[in-house]
């Protein structure tokens, strides 16, 4: 391949690396979305002696949902991300094939 063609695929695969880099930080969300709902049940689960859940339903239920929707973003989120960087390393791995320069910086294990 000629240095022109190299220097695209490697734009290519730099462009690649960055959109799995934001679906990283997509995952990060996701998870830290996902532990926001699991710490406040936490909370209110230690603190269950000093109230009766049936006292309290109009507080009680709307945060139910509201953890609900928020375990249901955080679900999505992470199976999104998972499958983009699938989709990403599937992209870069058939780039790496088209040049042997490129498949060797690729394939290099650290």
């Amino acid at each position: 391949m000629s240095n022109e063609e190299t220097s695209l695929l490697i734009s290519e695969v730099q462009l690649l690396l960055a959109e799995k880099r934001t679906s990283l930080a997509t995952l990060r969300t996701g998870i830290a979305i996902f532990v926001l709902p699991l710490s406040v049940l936490t909370i209110l689960i230690s603190t269950s002696r000093y109230y009766s859940v049936w006292e309290v339903p109009h507080l009680i239920i709307p945060l139910f949902i509201l953890c609900a929707f928020l375990i249901i973003l955080a679900v999505y989120l992470i199976l999104r991300a998972v499958r983009r960087i699938k989709e990403f390393d599937k992209k870069i791995e058939s780039i790496g094939k088209k040049d042997e320069y490129i498949n060797k910086i690729i394939s290099t294990k650290i």
